[in-house]
């Protein structure tokens, strides 16, 4: 995670044009939402996805008024990083609830990226994992269990993801954002190989940012950092870490 890039100033205007796509009331109890946004990096659990390059992001979601759900996240990823794939789209359901102040969360979210392992040598790679998460005010704890190997690597089932975060309004515009999360259950390939030879079996990443909301459309800015320093994918090639710390920018909108 080092020097910024600025939002291409066509990028936003493109985004301004895109279709409203306001909150819409299907029948049955249904609902259905959208979302898109710029990013001057994509970082997962802290590291980058996209060669530390900008990424466009954007999903939809339907949900019942039981709590049911389900929805799709896209964005775009370093080719070199998923061997031939330069899209990743997320499919999850689940159920989420209240029970007085304290809110939860539990569901399925399988990772794909299309295109992946067309590289001559290389392997497809996906994803599936189960998570459950918790909420009282501004704190948030949630659990996630890759039930496959771990993206596709032989052998890696079992890697878990544990994070918490602290959302703070400050005022009814403006938030401040904590955020701490570990990577561990890493085995065999999955695991972490550092500049220095040194082979690892976990990550911990981190965030502190905020956020301001600007009639309808949020801008963020955000630290981010892990404890690992390792390259993979162009960045490889290129001799650039992406776990290393960042600053990322960004600016979304929920339809």
């Amino acid at each position: 995670m080092e020097t910024t890039t600025t939002l291409p100033l066509v990028a936003l205007l493109a985004l301004a044009a895109t279709p409203s796509f306001a909150q819409t009331e299907l029948p049955y109890d249904w609902s259905f939402t959208a979302n898109a946004g710029l990013f001057t990096d994509y970082r997962f659990r802290g590291v980058s996805q996209t060669n530390r390059k900008p990424a466009f992001q954007g999903g939809f979601d339907f949900s019942h008024k039981l709590g049911f759900y389900v929805g799709n996240w896209n964005s775009n990823v370093d080719s070199g990083l998923y061997n031939g794939g330069n899209l990743e789209m997320d499919f999850y359901g689940g159920y989420k609830g209240t029970i007085n102040e304290f809110s939860y969360d539990a569901g399925l979210l399988y990772y794909y990226y299309p295109g992946s392992g067309t590289i001559p040598g290389s392997f497809k790679i996906d994803n599936a994992e189960l998570y459950a998460a918790g909420g009282w005010g501004p704190f948030t704890l949630k659990y996630s269990y890759a039930f496959t190997d771990f993206f596709g690597v032989d052998d890696s089932k079992g890697a878990y993801y544990v994070d918490g975060t602290v959302t703070y309004p400050v005022t009814k515009e403006f938030s401040l954002v904590g955020h701490l999360g570990y990577q561990g259950g890493l085995k065999n390939n999955a695991r972490i190989t550092e500049l220095d030879g040194n082979v690892r079996n976990s990550i911990t990443d981190w965030k502190l940012g905020a956020t301001y909301d600007l009639k309808g459309w949020t801008l963020g800015a955000a630290y981010i950092d892990t404890n690992r320093s390792f390259t993979l994918g162009t960045a490889a090639t290129q001799n650039r870490e992406i776990g290393n710390s960042t600053l990322v920018l960004s600016v979304s909108k929920s339809f």
